[in-house]
């Protein structure tokens, strides 16, 4: 079997989004730029793979740090053996990190690993994996960070272009007229709209008595219906979703920044969510998507797979969903030439479907002169630190 020869560790920036895009002025310091983090594997015959650690989008020089410690660890070792290479760098990582940062790294190192397995065999991973279950798989567009009127208007027109009739806005528990103006003006075209409530960095959690609040204030202004909330409470509070499933007639989704399956599927057993969303990019690549979806069809949990990372965090994570039998997938929205560029024609969507990718691998490319044109920059980085950039009033999205 081939052995891994050569591991480099890759981080490149982009352009990213608007400089006047609510994320960017309140997730960005530096302006609308960000930072990817890949591992490159070189298997000795000569297959490169490509693999994403979430991690670099917040802290680059750490996900570089962490991959150089283990690189050491992989190298002369058998590439096909995927499960004994996560193993290995479990063993090296999982005292000091056992959940976070390291497992973003051992992500990148597994998708790579599957990405390089796939060329070699000329196979697309999700036939590595047992093969694809659809033709296409059902998308929905990711954005709705939007302070204005007309910047939800060039969303939904996105939305409308490509036939999606699925659409996530970010709100917050003092939108309600926000929330109740953009449900009508989707309904107006079809579309309808999931809410992420944007706690996936709370601490303390926000109580489960305001996200009811925050439903029947919405409620009362527009019968246009809510499709699912999301991190609608803080990822610490497991015990808060399940009060809130209790308490709603709506669907409750979770699970983004949660890093190992073993603990997203203790909480699926638990009943803490309705729907989860794991990234392939953060918790251990596409082999552990892979069992989270083995334990959903135990559960009766759904299973839609989180995708913001760069190209590779992407199709690593619909790769598993083909692969599972996944019924729904995240499209980011923002622009981020970097990520389409080495996507390709592998992200198609036609009629508001994920058209089954075609290439070996996890169908990404990157090349000399995409390094070149996206160099890493070193400000270009999430901050988690959020910054209160000074929405409008929720009065502005009155109706007349």
């Amino acid at each position: 079997m081939p052995t891994i020869e050569k591991v480099r560790c890759i981080l490149l920036s982009s352009p990213y989004a608007d400089a006047d895009d609510p994320e960017i002025k309140e997730c960005f310091p530096n302006g609308p730029k960000r930072t990817i983090g890949m591992v490159e594997v070189t298997l000795d015959n000569g297959v490169k793979g490509l693999g994403e650690g979430y991690l670099a989008v917040f802290a680059p020089l750490v996900f570089k740090s962490i991959v150089e410690l283990c690189t050491p660890q992989v190298l002369g070792k058998d590439g096909f053996d995927i499960d004994r290479r996560v193993r290995d760098l479990r063993s090296l990582c999982d005292y000091w990190s056992l959940q976070g940062a390291a497992r973003h790294v051992i992500s990148a190192f597994e998708i790579a690993l599957q990405d390089a397995k796939g060329k070699s065999l000329g196979k697309p991973v999700y036939d590595l994996l047992g093969g694809a279950k659809a033709k296409s798989i059902q998308i929905y567009g990711s954005g709705g960070c939007c302070d204005a009127k007309h910047q939800f208007i060039r969303e939904l027109d996105l939305l409308d272009s490509k036939g999606i009739e699925l659409y996530k806005i970010r709100a917050v528990k003092r939108d309600l007229l926000r929330t109740a103006w953009i449900l009508e003006e989707a309904g107006k075209r079809n579309i309808r709209i999931g809410i992420d409530m944007c706690q996936n960095l709370a601490d303390p959690p926000q109580a489960v008595d305001d996200v009811i609040a925050y439903v029947k204030g919405v409620r009362a202004l527009t019968s246009q219906p809510i499709l699912f909330l999301e991190e609608a409470i803080g990822p610490d509070a497991p015990e808060g979703f399940k009060e809130l499933r209790r308490r709603i007639d709506i669907p409750v989704y979770g699970g983004e920044i949660i890093t190992t399956p073993k603990e997203m599927i203790a909480r699926m057993r638990d009943g803490v969510y309705d729907g989860v969303q794991p990234d392939a990019s953060v918790m251990g690549g596409i082999s552990a998507v892979m069992d989270v979806f083995a334990v959903a069809r135990e559960t009766g949990t759904r299973v839609v797979v989180h995708a913001w990372g760069g190209a590779a965090a992407i199709m690593a994570s619909y790769h598993a969903a083909f692969a599972a039998g996944g019924d729904l997938v995240e499209f980011p929205m923002l622009d981020f030439p970097l990520g389409a560029e080495m996507i390709g024609d592998q992200g198609r969507i036609e009629k508001g479907r994920l058209l089954r990718p075609t290439a070996p691998g996890i169908g990404v490319t990157l090349t000399p002169e995409m390094e070149a044109r996206y160099p890493f920059d070193e400000t270009a980085v999430y901050s988690c630190a959020l910054i209160d950039f000074g929405p409008p009033p929720d009065e502005y999205w009155k109706r007349d």
